[in-house]
């Protein structure tokens, strides 16, 4: 039995057209999923779609500003009109606007960080489980980070936001069970995305990070992409409400 075969599966990746969110889309769409790529621009999901399409795979496209509550409700309209049902929901988008002291954050830059991060992941989840809820069950998976358990320096805001998702994880676990809806969190490591360049483009700030982390190096996306795999695949029927560390280490 293939434990990790997606086929008949309809997976919903939002920042999809790039670094994380990209390789997780490209995972699930080659173990057989049909992936709904989400971004805030249609033309920064065509080279993703067609390149699945291009492998075999089966991949749609769809805009949504993640911090906009109007937009979340009419992105999940759409796709239950147009899918009958919806399996998986990967809570990638992510945002991260101020860089400094927690001192200097105004709150135009916590607002923004708190709607995308933690507010438009609470509302596509709640969305996605009633789906999921009426089609008999279904898997969550909600991006978070290792800063979630250990705050970086300069990214108070964004850390802040993400040990809200590791907690929101674990209450969505606890209440989604009796419904057959797994909800886990993956908290990535530093990670060569165009999301992190501001600290793995800095010499300074590389000299800095790399000894904290036991494996040497900062990951590929594509190493996330396999953590998520497991998690929404059937290999994974008993896991609910954990928070997978996939850091090189640098939490052990």
């Amino acid at each position: 039995m293939d434990l990790f075969n997606l086929k008949g599966k309809t997976a919903l990746v939002t920042g999809a057209s790039r670094g994380i969110g990209e390789a997780i889309a490209r995972m699930l769409a080659a173990h057989g999923a049909r992936v709904i790529l989400v971004s805030r621009k249609m033309e920064n999901l065509a080279q993703v779609e067609e390149s699945i399409r291009k492998d075999g795979g089966e991949a749609d496209s769809m805009t949504c500003n993640m911090g906009e509550m109007d937009q979340i409700a009419g992105l999940f309209a759409e796709v239950a009109e147009r899918y009958p049902k919806l399996d998986i929901l990967v809570n990638n988008a992510g945002a991260n606007p101020t860089f400094g002291d927690l001192l200097s954050v105004e709150e135009r830059a916590w607002d923004k960080t708190f709607d995308v991060n933690l507010k438009g992941c609470f509302f596509a989840s709640q969305h996605a489980a009633r789906m999921m809820q009426k089609s008999g069950g279904g898997s969550i998976i909600n991006v978070a980070s290792v800063n979630g358990i250990r705050p970086a320096y300069f990214q108070g805001v964004y850390s802040i936001t993400k040990a809200g998702v590791i907690s929101m994880t674990k209450a969505f676990a606890r209440e989604l069970a009796p419904f057959n809806i797994r909800v886990n969190a993956l908290l990535p490591g530093l990670t060569d995305t165009k999301f992190a360049s501001a600290l793995t483009k800095s010499d300074e700030i590389m000299k800095m990070i790399l000894p904290m982390i036991p494996m040497s190096r900062i990951a590929k996306p594509e190493e996330m992409a396999g953590a998520v795999l497991y998690l929404v695949s059937d290999a994974a029927s008993y896991t609910t409400g954990i928070c997978l560390n996939v850091d090189g280490g640098m939490l052990a």
